[in-house]
């Protein structure tokens, strides 16, 4: 059969340790023997980023905005331990995915991958549940002071007016640490705009959380603005029987658990990257959620939402088989060509995407998966565990088989 044929390349970022490895195969097995694909490349591996001091990183960054879409492979942020794994590194590197959503100043939506042969934790729960996570500034922008001896600490902002406001922080009698966190109102607006216009798209309710009550100014700031933007969309919610409503963070935990899914959960950015972790386990695994990043202008940059896999990595090192669950991955590559498919009118490239998600759902539901995912099945629901490459090889057996 002919391959599919594209006609604008999709922005590809490599990766790290055992997602990289994952990435090849994913690409070798599942993709490169159905599409004519087109990508223009980048790698994000750490070292590679090392190398051009990160510069790599924002370029990839740029690039997507240029062609609209991006598939990017799970990265390596480094700590101290990082360091001596990595003794090249000149630097404790920034977050990629920090770097690259600041960049196109996207909200993150992450949904799980639900099957019918594992059942949520959360028993009530029916329906998926999308967190909206907001993907710029708070602690993912923040500076952060430690200090020895007693003292007091103070925040000044100075205008390009002329202006200065200076806020007392605290006073300490000792050694202390200290953390300055912003937002900028232009990100807020475009995350509560996304949230809305994502609601409808896909028709589901919208529910959004913070701290005002603790955090009166920066929370209450979220708050504010989502109420003055909802003004916009309320007619078309209104229209589509939708609803949308604040409430605490905490108060949106304990109905988030009593509920049945089925809506958007919005919510700042740490809080989103935790609960999107709480929501995907609870649904069964980190590997089995999708995550897109939404730009204002209509830039999709697809990601899994999971780390490198370290420990899986060391292992294929050694030359053991490993059972690395590669879904959020594949997933990842289908949903930037689906939009791929639809910007460019290639209507074969998207249901390709959704030929190889079906047959990725059979596998699993055939009972043929990962070995992280054979412990979580109903009772009496029989499952064998596989390693990656036999359970890619299942995925396109039946793939080639949907495409006759």
């Amino acid at each position: 059969m002919e391959k599919i044929k594209m006609t604008t390349p999709l922005v590809e970022m490599d990766g790290d340790e055992m997602t990289r490895i994952l990435w090849q195969m994913i690409k070798d097995k599942l993709i490169l023997p159905f599409v004519d694909l087109k990508t223009e490349y980048y790698d994000l591996g750490l070292l590679h980023r090392n190398e051009t001091r990160d510069q790599v990183t924002v370029d990839a960054a740029h690039a997507t905005r240029k062609y609209g879409v991006a598939v990017k492979c799970a990265t390596i942020t480094p700590n101290r331990q990082r360091m001596e794994e990595y003794p090249q590194l000149t630097e404790m590197w920034k977050s990629p995915n920090g770097t690259i959503r600041s960049i196109l100043d996207g909200t993150v939506f992450r949904t799980p991958i639900c099957i019918d042969a594992i059942k949520p934790v959360v028993k009530n729960w029916k329906r998926p549940i999308t967190i909206a996570r907001h993907a710029y500034g708070d602690v993912y922008k923040a500076v952060d002071l430690r200090t020895s001896v007693p003292g007091e600490c103070t925040m000044t902002f100075r205008g390009d007016d002329g202006s200065e406001e200076t806020l007392f922080v605290q006073k300490v009698d000792g050694p202390a640490v200290w953390q300055g966190a912003h937002n900028k109102e232009r990100s807020i607006r475009s995350f509560a705009r996304a949230c809305f216009q994502y609601a409808i798209d896909t028709k589901q309710d919208l529910w959004f959380s913070t701290k005002d009550t603790i955090a009166k100014v920066y929370d209450g700031a979220f708050k504010e603005i989502f109420e003055e933007e909802f003004e916009t969309y309320k007619p078309q919610f209104e229209t589509l029987g939708l609803t949308y409503f604040y409430t605490l963070i905490d108060d949106a935990v304990a109905r988030v658990i009593r509920s049945e899914g089925g809506y958007i959960w919005a919510c700042k950015n740490y809080d989103g990257d935790v609960m999107s972790d709480m929501v995907s386990t609870a649904f069964g695994s980190l590997a089995m959620m999708t995550s897109v990043l939404v730009s204002p202008d209509g830039t999709m940059e697809f990601e899994a939402a999971h780390g490198t896999v370290t420990r899986h990595y060391y292992r294929h090192l050694k030359g053991e088989r490993t059972s690395t669950n590669p879904m959020a991955t594949i997933f990842a590559w289908t949903g930037a060509l689906r939009r791929r498919g639809e910007l460019d009118g290639l209507a074969e490239l998207t249901a390709f995407a959704g030929q190889l998600e079906q047959a990725c759902l059979d596998t699993l539901n055939g009972g043929v998966m990962t070995r992280d995912l054979v412990s979580l099945v109903e009772p009496g629901f029989a499952a064998r565990a596989v390693d990656s490459g036999a359970f890619l090889d299942a995925v396109a057996e039946k793939l080639a088989a949907a495409r006759g």
